[in-house]
């Protein structure tokens, strides 16, 4: 599984409907799943970002369906990051380097 940081902000929407936001991280969790990607961890943070979670999805495509369907619903936006563990990391940089 591939690994996905997602720092979350705030839209206009989001923040006036901040009282579902634990609702709809529930409902977005829920949806992840059903299509086969999974949230390990979220967090509300203050700060440059509203929010990250991190998500692990079987492949980048899979990622990005999640993640505009997310961003659909109109309360976040979204900057997400390609994470690579230690392992992973290795192997990229003996091919690459």
């Amino acid at each position: 599984m591939a690994t996905f940081i997602v720092l979350l902000d705030y839209t206009d929407q989001g923040i006036r409907n901040i009282r579902d936001s634990p609702q709809r991280a529930d409902s977005f969790n829920e949806f992840a799943e059903k299509h086969g990607a999974r949230i390990v961890s979220q967090f509300w943070t203050i700060g440059s970002h509203d929010g990250v979670f991190i998500m692990e999805a079987p492949d980048d495509e899979v990622a990005a369906s999640v993640l505009l369907h997310l961003g659909a619903g109109g309360n976040v936006r979204t900057t997400t990051l390609r994470a690579f563990d230690w392992v992973e990391a290795q192997e990229l940089i003996a091919t690459g380097g």
